[in-house]
């Protein structure tokens, strides 16, 4: 592992500098957190990004940072056992969106509960809908399931079991 990390903190430093972007990188181990995922689950260590730019990372959803982080896993060759076991993040952009994904399933799941109808989110990347589906595995009265392909790939909430019909 470790000198994959080296690898992967040459490389993100190369990229960053031949991309012209004012940011510093540094990886720390990441700390345990009170987050969805179980620690065996969870990233290891923390590819972060700081400074003047990093503003131009969390656009459009993180778009960049998120680009950046696949780059660069697949640049290094890194075993893709291992992709979980390291993150990208910028000014905790990614406890920000557990956060905000996990209260987003908590309200699209009262919803599916007062209404009854499926409630089908936007199209997320994989992480994002594991975030979701592992949010919500503890309600018995819903369910979730991706539908889609690609980059339309979205996780849908519905009732645990089908309304009675009549």
């Amino acid at each position: 592992m470790e000198a994959c990390l080296a690898a992967i903190e040459s490389l993100t430093k190369q990229v960053i500098k031949y991309g012209g972007f004012d940011l510093l990188v540094s990886i720390r181990r990441q700390q345990s957190t009170g987050s969805v995922e179980p620690a065996s689950e969870s990233p290891e260590f923390v590819v972060e990004f700081s400074g003047q730019d990093s503003d131009l990372l969390l656009e459009r959803n993180a778009e960049l940072l998120n680009a950046i982080e696949h780059l660069v896993l697949k640049a290094v060759r890194l075993d893709e056992g291992l992709f979980g076991k390291i993150t990208f993040d910028c000014e905790d952009w990614r406890r920000l969106r557990i956060e905000e994904l996990k209260l987003m399933a908590r309200v699209a799941a009262e919803r599916v509960l007062d209404t009854g109808d499926a409630f089908p989110l936007g199209p997320m990347n994989a992480r994002e809908r594991r975030i979701i589906h592992l949010s919500l595995r503890d309600q018995p009265r819903v369910r979730t399931a991706s539908e889609g392909t690609g980059a339309d790939r979205k996780v849908v909430i519905m009732p645990a079991s089908p309304p009675p019909s009549g």
